[in-house]
C-alpha cells in the first residue's frame, strides 16, 4: 500500500512577501538601468521563518536564513540602503492557456511570486512604480489586513 501524503497547506500558513530593490551595474547591459533599480528580488515570511528568492543572472537562488523569530529582515536590507516594498500578499495559483510572454528576469520572478494579478513591468523601476500603485489602489478596493499597514 502506497503511503498518502498530506496536501500542501499554504493556505493555513498566511505568507507575506516584500520585493526589493537595489543593485549596482556588474553588467554592462545595466548601466541603462536606473541606479538603484537595476535588480530587484523577494523576501518571503511565513510561520517558519524568512525565505529570500534572488534570480542571478544564469541561476535563482533560493535561501531560508536561519534567524530568530523576532528578527525584522525588511529593516535590515533598508538599512543596507535598498529599498522594499511590501508587505503584500501572495495571490492564489492559477492556470492560464498561454505561457507568460515575458522574459525570465528579476522582475518576471518577483511578479510570479506575488500571483497572476501582478502588474506587469519589465525593469525593475517600472515594477517599483507599478507596485506602488498597486498597493494604494487594493486598500481602496479590497478589505484586507493589508489595509492596516
Amino acid at each position: 500500500m502506497i503511503p498518502r501524503l498530506a496536501p500542501h497547506r499554504l493556505a493555513e500558513d498566511a505568507q507575506r512577501v516584500w520585493i526589493g530593490f537595489g543593485g549596482r551595474a556588474d553588467r554592462l547591459w545595466m548601466r541603462l538601468l536606473r541606479p538603484g533599480f537595476r535588480h530587484c528580488f523577494a523576501v518571503l515570511q511565513d510561520a517558519n521563518g524568512w525565505t529570500v528568492v534572488e534570480p542571478l543572472s544564469g541561476r535563482l537562488l533560493v535561501a531560508r536564513p536561519v534567524l530568530p523569530a523576532e528578527f525584522d529582515l525588511p529593516a535590515f536590507y533598508r538599512r543596507a540602503g535598498l529599498t522594499l516594498l511590501g508587505p503584500f500578499e501572495p495571490g492564489p495559483a492559477a492556470c492560464s492557456m498561454l505561457p507568460p510572454l515575458s522574459p525570465y528576469s528579476c522582475v518576471s520572478v518577483c511578479r510570479a511570486l506575488l500571483g497572476s494579478e501582478a502588474p506587469f513591468a519589465l525593469t525593475p523601476r517600472q515594477l517599483f512604480g507599478a507596485l506602488r500603485r498597486w498597493r494604494h489602489d487594493r486598500k481602496k478596493i479590497i478589505d484586507s489586513p493589508m489595509e492596516a499597514l
